[in-house]
């Protein structure tokens, strides 16, 4: 790092002698700093796709968090709203190649028909399930009060993405679903994001799904556990929203595939994915095996409904079971230099924003300090898995839960260096991740 520091210092000070600071020269001298990743280094796997193949927007705005350390991370009034709101809006439109969120939202979704053979585009009517992840609220008992410093979505971020699908793309409330149902939702949470012009979302949790009989999980290796059941508001739905958290984990990290965790029902109410027997996948810290995270995000019901996919960053943990405090959430590495993340992740390609997300993840010393579990590589195994396919490392022939053979759902790649923060489409190269940052 200290080397990074001083390559990046002596360019500056060389610009600087030269007369200005130019930005296209500016990016090509962070471009020319040497990798400092864990991971090892290789050519994109998979190919891009969405709207725009490969893109993953990032939106930073420092002035959207305004939190002291002091009480809970997730009060409201910690957030400015109106900021907020044209983050996520901007987003779909920089995600889509388009001007407004309106047209942006339409491309998103005819991107998704068209990638499952259909044609058109989003239809009022149709109904769209948002996958929260919740994992911190109600997590060792039924409180639903919300009072942890544990993380769990942003509830501001959500009424803003309920609002954008409404005002922007056209969606009725009462046609919205938010689910997890591995935990209980807060109830000020629930409040915020179903009043106003969201009066008529629906909430669904571990104890009001429904488990869809005729929806079982269909893994494509054998192994012991409980039968999971899909829940019916997401078998009923027409389209999906992937709202997951960017933290790490006490098994590395969480991001897209692992927020799914929260997305059937066994016989473990309280902990549904040690009643599936699936934690044995994610503490091997081994590479080419099988993985479930690459089960879930191939099934047609999840992965394949998929229309968006979001890392929620505005504040950061460590890890899943870490109380967020205003030292262990602010990140150090650029361009956040001591303040909170602040940031939202939106993608049309599942192996893309999660690649991303890993590449910061593993870059943070916020988070690699206190999570030693965050400089495994082989937390990135799963991606692997879904990248080579049809030839996944394990020799698993991945379905996508309906039995049929599984494509390759994606790309994956990382960045060139945390300076630069470029992949390849940035770079030049007509295919891999492109990460267009917009905002600040």
């Amino acid at each position: 790092m200290r080397r990074n520091i001083l390559a990046l210092l002596l360019c500056l000070a060389l610009m600087l002698a030269a007369g200005g600071i130019c930005e296209e020269t500016e990016a090509a001298d962070l471009s020319a700093l040497p990798y400092d990743g864990i991971f090892p280094q290789h050519e994109p796997l998979g190919r891009g796709v969405g709207a725009m193949p490969g893109r993953v927007v990032w939106a930073w705005e420092p002035d959207s968090v305004d939190w002291d350390g002091e009480s809970y991370w997730w009060r409201p009034e910690h957030f400015d709203e109106a900021l907020i709101r044209r983050m996520v809006d901007d987003s779909v439109a920089a995600l889509a190649g388009c001007d407004t969120a309106e047209a942006g939202w339409a491309a998103l979704f005819a991107a998704n028909r068209q990638s499952r053979g259909l044609e058109g585009g989003y239809v009022p009517g149709q109904r769209i399930a948002i996958k929260a992840n919740i994992n911190g609220s109600a997590v060792y008992d039924d409180d639903t009060s919300g009072e942890t410093s544990m993380s769990y979505t942003n509830p501001v971020l959500l009424r803003c993405l309920l609002a954008s699908l409404v005002e922007a793309a056209g969606v009725a409330p009462e046609d919205i679903c938010v689910y997890d149902v591995s935990r209980l939702f807060p109830d000020y949470m629930v409040e915020l994001c179903t009043s106003g012009v969201l009066s008529g979302v629906r909430f669904v949790d571990r104890d009001t799904g429904v488990a869809d009989e005729s929806a079982p999980i269909a893994w494509s290796h054998e192994f012991s556990g409980k039968v999971n059941y899909l829940p019916t508001c997401v078998t009923g739905a027409d389209y999906l929203i992937n709202l997951a958290n960017l933290k790490g984990h006490s098994y590395g990290v969480t991001l897209c595939a692992k927020n799914h965790f929260g997305s059937f029902i066994n016989g473990n109410r309280m902990r549904p994915p040690e009643g599936a027997n699936l934690h044995q996948w994610l503490t091997r810290s081994e590479m080419g095996i099988y993985s479930p995270l690459a089960d879930l995000t191939l099934d047609a019901r999840l992965g394949g409904k998929t229309v968006l996919y979001l890392l929620d960053a505005l504040i950061c943990a460590p890890s899943e079971g870490a109380s967020i405090t205003g030292e262990n959430a602010r990140w150090r590495q650029s361009p956040f230099d001591g303040d909170y993340a602040s940031s939202l992740f939106a993608s049309q390609d599942p192996l893309a924003i999660d690649s991303v997300g890993m590449d910061f993840l593993t870059s943070e010393p916020a988070v690699v300090e206190s999570n030693w579990s965050a400089r495994d590589p082989s937390v990135e195994n799963y991606l692997h898995e879904l990248a080579l396919l049809p030839a996944a490392p394990s020799g698993t022939a991945y379905t996508d839960g309906l039995g049929n053979p599984a494509p390759c759902p994606g790309v994956h790649e990382h960045w060139n260096n945390s300076a630069a923060k470029q992949y390849s489409r940035n770079l030049g190269e007509s295919e891999g991740i492109e990460l267009v940052r917009i905002g600040e």
